[in-house]
This record gives C-alpha cells, structure tokens and sequence, in this order.
C-alpha cells in the first residue's frame, strides 16, 4: 500500500488487516466504478435488468448499515434507513431512482465511514473470534469473521454488476483505480 494506492491490502499483516484491506480494495474498486456520474449515467441499465449503478449504491450503503449494526451488535440499523425504509428487499434497489447523484454517493460514503468506525469498535472489543449477534437457522450465533467475509462476498457480487454497467455508460473499464485516485462527487475521499 502507498499514498497513491490506499485501497491495496497489505503485503504481510495480521488476518484482521488482511480482510479489511481486501473489503477496502473491493469497496474503492465499486466506488471507482460508480463515481463521478450524473442521474443519467447512475440509472443506466444493460437489456433486461433493472439494475442501476445508483441503485447499488443505495443497496450497498443500506448492507453496510444493515451488517455493522443489527447483524454485529443487535443495534438497530438507525438513519436514514429507519425513517425511510418502505420496505421489501429490493427497495434501495427501486428507490434509487428517485435519489440524486449526489445523495446517492453521501449515502454510500456515508455509510462506509460509519460503518468503518463500527468494524474497528468491534476488532478492538473481542477481535475476530467473538460471536455476533446474526443466528443461523438453529440459533448458533455466527463469528465475526464470518460476518466479514460475507460482507467481502456482497462486494465481490456487486462490484462484478458495476463493473459491466460502468463500461454500458461510458466504456470504463480495468480490475482498479488509477494510482491517486480519488472519487470527485461525493463528500469522503476514498481510502
């Protein structure tokens, strides 16, 4: 990792580093691919889908919260998820369209920082064999690293979705940002 590149996880570190640095890269490598867009650009769909760059942002921001809150502590999701939410799985999804770009992007950055601070709380508190507080289906209570990796597994999917849409709107492409990238709409520098 260097100043130019932030979002490469560590050379050699610790399991914890290791796996945020991973979700880093994913989330800076998502981020890349939605940044800088008008509404045209964020609701850009490929053939049949619906989905849309700005309705993965809105998804995403809504997991973060969703899994740094009430899947790891219990705590409710909080806003602006709780004052909003009209429920149904694909809302942030169908939602998005009535969102501008720049609150789209707020959402996310948002809900990354936010989410960041929490998943730092929590290492620091138990480190990563705790338990959580998401239950499977006999009421063991999942681990904290399983927690991440399934967090790194939503952003492996999605970015995946981006990275098509993203070439749809304007031909972008390539597996990361440019050395010394950083997202120009949106209120957090990346990393």
């Amino acid at each position: 990792m260097s100043d130019d590149t932030p979002w490469e996880p560590p050379f050699a570190g610790t399991e914890a580093e290791h796996l945020l640095g991973a979700l880093d890269r994913l989330r800076t490598t998502f981020r890349w691919k939605a940044a800088d867009l008008d509404a045209a650009g964020l609701q850009t769909r490929i053939g049949a889908s619906a989905l849309t760059l700005g309705g993965l942002l809105k998804h995403l921001a809504s997991v973060e919260d969703d899994v740094s809150t009430g899947r790891l502590s219990g705590a409710p999701i909080g806003e602006p998820w709780e004052s909003e939410w009209a429920g149904g799985d694909d809302w942030p999804f169908t939602s998005a369209t009535d969102d501008s770009p720049e609150r789209l992007y707020a959402l996310w950055d948002d809900a990354v920082a936010r989410s960041r601070a929490r998943w730092d709380a929590a290492l620091a508190d138990g480190g990563m064999d705790q338990r959580v507080d998401l239950t499977g289906p006999d009421g063991e209570r999942a681990g904290l690293r399983r927690l991440l990796c399934d967090l790194i597994e939503e952003y492996g999917r999605h970015t995946g979705h981006a990275d098509l849409l993203r070439e749809a709107v304007d031909g972008l492409v390539g597996e990361d940002p440019p050395p010394g990238w950083r997202p120009q709409v949106g209120r957090r520098p990346v990393g």
